[in-house]
């Protein structure tokens, strides 16, 4: 919908703005109703703040023509008699005018700003008031493009047709002439001047109809010209979406829209090159004195060929930029001898029935890249698409197997880098170039893709995104290869959103405003409130971020892996409350009951995840107790699920208990994880072998439970070593700790297989009772102090184990059947392999349980 049909649907108040816009200027209002169409398709902001006065000459002259050319029509019509004496006023207003041609443009594109302003406040106060009626700007111009195009379809059938009656007309004529120029002498014969006047007016005719058709390629044109100034914006709106999406950010859409609005644009272009053909070519046959074909089709020519070279050669894109197939979810970066992908595509879907197109790949042609490392393509950079595939899939040239090699500079060994610059700043464009043939047009069409780091060991893939993420967040010139001369700082207002897009691309979920908060603390500080805090290229990637000591995109990036790896599902589902400062999980914690943990991300380890819950004891003081955080070697082993289900923390009664009772508010936990909790059971190995399990196992210390601690505030960076009061084991069989059994490769996944004897007078204390269900499983015995009296032939420290439910078990199986080769304990061999025996060597988690006051 052209905008001065939108500005006659408004109500009343802003229509009174308009009145009044239009009583105070130059242009008679009716003059630009009369004209709107025309009007809105001239680029007036062009001619009014660009500096080439030609072209405002131009289109001042334009104008001109357009109002002479309306003032005949009306002229025809009795009742547009008001209309062409305004027609007339305003045609002598503007010549007389000192500065015409600059005043004209300023004036209208002045006029059309207010027009847009006016049209914008009543969108706007429509949507307010929950009016759907009128379309924003945003949602018509898809429609726009659409009606616009139509309508050019109709305009060139419209010309098709006066350029056929053109020709009957130039036929008629030549006929005439030859009739006439078989009168060898000129006489008064009253039939021969009619002859003569009657080829006079024919040629007066065709000259009309030239001018019309002329007129009509004009504004054919002009309207061309409005369809590509809507369709190039689109184009780059993409190429910006597709930047930031590269970095993680949502992209909506593709190119086929695009690809369909661009393809139908070129045939036009390229149908009305072919008619202006035919006017020449009629121009030949019959030419005269101010034949207006002489000029005029030379000059449509050559504006129809500028907007095809423009179509064309921005039409030609990197559709996917460069990416390994080990790293789909951060590209641009490329490892030297690694395959790498690439994938252009022409927007223009045109192509000749019996020409295939070639397209070549190349690296570093710019410049800019001067000192830098230099690469060749190993693999072949040529990429050739036939017609049939072209009609097919459309025109793109899809490269799957491109490898890089560094050029050796000078002797034997590696190439080397002189420049100033890191590896992992080095930027690097890779270029993509086609020649195009279409109808006798020939264009050579080339494409860069965004810059790419290339590493040569992925070690650095790491630092490569980092340097990936900071130059498509900040970089304003796409091919800027010497941005990391001079790195400029980034706004949390754009870095936050940043952040967030790594976790919602890679893992699923973004961060919440909490998360991003702590994040943005980390990193400007506490007492930074405002939007516009920066932060450096180094703060981000190079110097010790506190209280870890490691630089803040290492710790986020090893936290991002560990997420990806090993606690997905969890952070998706919104069971991680991740990022959490210590301050203020206590503050979270103390307000809630006895039992509440919260799940969070440790700031003094690089990737790991830890585990705080709270205690209220009786004299009302509250204890915050956090776990050693778990890293991925830990994680790969037992999942971090099964660890928060069968923990343990053993009491000063040696009794253990699982102090994880509430996920933070107040979720119980096996309602929070209960869903994760299933396990495949393989029963013909449950028939061989006792059911065991890996679990963690704190103890608390009898002197630390007789010495409350204090309450007292620790300061954020404190380290995790400098709180005391809980030794946390990982308790399992003595001789079977895990740290040589992780250095030694082994994975402790699936279920040991060492042959279990259950021998009843050697179950140490917490040894689990026998259970006949469906698994063989061993469950914690009942208070010691419930129990029977212990059977005098047991050992000093088992005789308050209650056997008597044990009779049942001993009764219905010999010890023969369970233990052919004898018992292992009584052969000195030490190859128990309990599930619940808690001793000091059980599971080594890299350091203690920690207590801290609040």
């Amino acid at each position: 919908m052209a905008q001065w049909e939108m500005l006659q649907n408004l109500d009343n108040p802003f229509q009174d703005q308009l009145h009044q816009l239009y009583s105070d200027s130059l242009l008679p209002v009716d003059i630009r109703q009369h004209l709107a169409v025309w009007i809105e398709d001239q680029n007036w902001q062009e001619a009014a703040l660009g500096n080439d006065d030609s072209k405002v000459n131009m289109l001042f002259f334009h104008f001109l023509d357009q109002l002479k050319y309306e003032c005949g029509r009306c002229g025809q019509d009795p009742e547009c008699f008001l209309l062409q004496h305004n027609l007339r006023k305003f045609y002598r207003d503007i010549q007389a005018l000192p500065q015409g041609p600059t005043q004209l443009a300023e004036m209208i594109f002045n006029l059309l700003l207010e027009e847009k302003r006016i049209l914008t406040q009543a969108q706007r106060a429509q949507l307010e008031q929950g009016d759907p009626a009128l379309k924003t700007p945003v949602e018509s111009q898809q429609d726009e493009i659409e009606s616009r195009i139509l309508e050019l379809k109709a305009m060139m059938e419209r010309l098709v047709k006066s350029i056929s009656q053109l020709k009957d007309q130039q036929d008629v004529f030549c006929f005439r002439y030859k009739i006439q120029a078989q009168v060898k002498k000129f006489s008064l014969d009253p039939h021969q001047m009619r002859q003569h006047q009657l080829l006079q007016e024919t040629l007066n005719e065709l000259d009309r109809r030239r001018k019309e058709v002329l007129d009509a390629t004009k504004a054919l044109l002009g309207r061309l010209t409005t369809l590509i100034e809507l369709l190039l914006p689109k184009l780059e709106e993409w190429k910006a979406q597709q930047q930031k999406a590269c970095i993680g950010a949502p992209q909506e859409g593709g190119l086929e829209q695009l690809e369909k609005w661009f393809t139908a644009g070129a045939k036009l272009l390229f149908h009305l090159r072919q008619l202006l053909e035919e006017l020449k070519g009629l121009s030949h046959l019959v030419s005269y004195q101010d034949d207006p074909l002489t000029a005029g089709v030379n000059l449509r020519k050559a504006q129809v060929l500028e907007l095809l070279q423009r179509l064309l050669h921005r039409g030609f894109v990197v559709e996917t930029q460069p990416c390994m197939p080990q790293t789909p979810h951060r590209p641009l970066i490329l490892k030297t001898g690694s395959k790498f992908t690439i994938r252009t595509r022409l927007l223009v879907r045109l192509q000749e029935g019996n020409e295939s197109l070639t397209a070549e790949v190349s690296i570093d042609k710019n410049p800019q890249s001067q000192g830098f490392r230099k690469f060749n393509i190993l693999t072949s950079n040529q990429k050739t698409l036939t017609p049939e595939k072209g009609q097919s899939q459309g025109l793109i040239w899809d490269f799957g197997y491109l490898t890089l090699v560094e050029q050796r500079s000078g002797g034997p060994g590696k190439g080397c880098n002189k420049g100033m610059l890191g590896v992992t700043e080095e930027l690097h464009i890779i270029s993509i170039t086609v020649k195009y043939t279409y109808q006798g047009l020939k264009e050579e069409l080339k494409t860069d893709t965004l810059p790419v780091v290339i590493i040569s060991n992925m070690n650095q893939v790491s630092i490569a995104w980092a340097s990936v993420l900071w130059f498509n967040l900040l970089s304003s010139n796409p091919q800027n290869q010497q941005f990391f001369s001079s790195p400029p700082m980034a706004p949390w207002s754009l870095l936050g959103p940043a952040l967030s897009w790594q976790f919602s691309s890679y893992v699923g979920r973004g961060l919440d405003p909490d998360q991003l908060s702590m994040l943005r603390n980390k990193l400007f500080g506490q007492n930074s409130r405002t939007e516009g805090a920066l932060l450096s290229w180094a703060d981000f990637t190079k110097r010790e971020s506190p209280p870890g000591k490691l630089p803040f995109w290492t710790w986020l990036d090893k936290i991002l892996e560990l997420v990806h790896d090993h606690l997905k599902d969890l952070w998706n589902d919104g069971r991680i409350m991740g990022f959490v400062s210590r301050s203020k999980e206590r503050r979270l914690l103390k307000k809630t009951i006895s039992g509440t943990f919260l799940l969070r991300f440790s700031e003094t380890s690089e990737g790991g995840i830890t585990c705080s819950w709270v205690e209220h004891q009786d004299d009302d003081k509250v204890l915050i107790n956090s776990l050693q955080p778990f890293t991925k070697e830990v994680l790969q082993s037992l999942p971090l699920t099964k660890i928060i289900r069968h923990y343990q923390l053993l009491t000063e009664e040696n009794i253990p208990e699982n102090p994880l009772c509430f996920l933070y508010p107040r979720i119980p936990r096996d309602e929070a994880f209960g869903c994760y909790y299933q396990e495949k059971v393989n029963l013909e190995e449950r028939r061989k072998y006792l059911k065991h399990r890996l679990i963690v196992v704190s103890n608390r210390q009898v002197d630390e439970l007789q010495q409350p601690l204090e309450l007292k505030p620790e300061p954020e960076a404190e380290s995790l070593e400098l709180e005391t009061g809980l030794d946390p084991l990982l308790q399992q069989e003595p001789c079977l700790e895990l740290e040589p059994l992780l250095a030694a490769g082994l994975d402790l996944g699936p279920p040991l297989e060492p042959m279990l004897e259950p021998t009843l007078d050697m179950v140490p204390q917490g040894v689990s009772e026998p259970d006949l269900g469906p698994e063989l499983r061993l469950e914690p015995l009942p208070d010691p102090a419930s129990q029977a009296v212990p059977e005098p032939d047991l050992p000093h420290d088992l005789r308050h184990l209650n056997t008597e439910e044990m009779e049942i078990f001993r009764n219905s199986m010999k010890i023969e059947e369970i233990m052919p080769n004898g018992d292992p304990l009584l052969a000195g061999q030490n190859i128990m392999d309990e599930a619940y025996v808690f001793h000091s060597s059980h599971f080594y988690t890299d350091g203690p349980l920690i207590p801290s006051d609040y």
